[in-house]
């Protein structure tokens, strides 16, 4: 899936997320998502996600290319991960799905 910005690439190889030594997800199905100007991202799909360990953020950011995104912390960890759960149109494939600013490890 892509538009003139953003290129979505499906994968089904295992990525991890830890952050403070902390397992946070871990999945065989994220999106790697690949926007210009911007680092690639894996959204993981809640379901591989430790949710409970994670806060929902009183952040929200708005992207002209993605839509709304709220934020989640852990403990004093703030706006560790971000998720559009109403994204624009064309993005619905990420909808839920979590992404972080650490880097996902293979």
């Amino acid at each position: 899936m892509q538009n003139a910005r953003i290129t979505l690439y499906p994968t089904q190889q295992r990525m991890q997320m830890r952050v403070a030594g902390i397992l946070l997800a871990d999945s065989n199905n994220t999106l790697e998502l690949h926007e210009h100007g911007y680092l690639p991202r894996h959204y993981f799909p809640r379901e591989d996600v430790q949710m409970d360990l994670l806060t929902v953020s009183e952040t929200t950011t708005y992207c002209p290319f993605k839509g709304c995104a709220g934020y989640f912390s852990l403990a004093e960890r703030r706006d560790i991960a971000w998720s559009y759960d109403g994204p624009i149109e064309g993005m619905e494939a990420i909808a839920g799905r979590v992404a972080f600013y650490e880097k996902v490890s293979e």
